[in-house]
């Protein structure tokens, strides 16, 4: 049982950390920005750049599971896969959170409700 617990262990590294080398693990979780306007659907597949400050990386999703509402342009996610040879990382499952969701709007721009 513990055998099969440390090989399904994955471990959370930044898109920085990653062009690093600094993931040693086969499988991991890698954590950024969803890159504004890289989200592209070809059929069942889609493909996309997670950010990080100015570096990034490409990001195929092969997963089955339905992407969430949240998913979109400069929203904050978490992949989970792997690095493939060619440097693109292969997500199995996605998860993500809307960033701009909870900021405060600016001064001046509150909403009625009239």
């Amino acid at each position: 049982g513990v055998s099969g617990f440390n090989q399904s262990k994955t471990y959370y590294v930044t898109v920085n950390e990653l062009l690093q080398g600094k993931a040693a693990h086969r499988r991991l979780r890698v954590g950024g920005i969803v890159e504004p306007d890289s989200i592209q659907r070809h059929g069942g597949e889609v493909t996309f750049r997670l950010a990080q400050d100015a570096k990034s990386i490409p990001v195929t999703y092969v997963g089955t599971d339905t992407l969430p509402d949240t998913f979109k342009d400069g929203a904050q996610a978490i992949v989970e896969g792997e690095l493939g040879p060619t440097g693109t990382f292969r997500a199995e499952k996605i998860q993500a959170k809307c960033a701009s969701k909870y900021q405060a709007a600016p001064p001046g721009k509150a909403q009625s409700q009239s």
